[in-house]
């Protein structure tokens, strides 16, 4: 009995820890316009995207402007500023 709670409570935290760090990702793929050490600015039709890059970002082949690239990136809030609900009008 022991041995199915310790096995069941192991399952639990691997599922925990699994699912806790995943975040959805998104790509965008096109021709490099500007490379710098903490960015990349891709042309995806007439929009310029500009994704921040760090250190641990993998990179494969030569990253060079005009190399076409698929960028697999997430989305992560640095500040969060909460406002105030607008309170409702009173009713006559």
């Amino acid at each position: 009995m022991r041995l199915i709670a310790a096995l069941i409570g192991v399952a639990l935290l691997t599922a925990v820890t699994v699912f806790a760090g995943t975040t959805k990702t998104y790509q965008v793929t096109g021709p490099v316009l500007e490379v710098k050490d903490d960015m990349i600015v891709v042309q995806k039709g007439k929009e310029k995207w500009e994704i921040a890059r760090d250190k641990d970002a993998k990179v494969t082949g030569n990253l060079q402007v005009g190399s076409k690239v698929t960028v697999m990136y997430t989305m992560k809030a640095t500040t969060i500023d909460v406002k105030a609900a607008a309170k409702a009008g009173k009713k006559k």
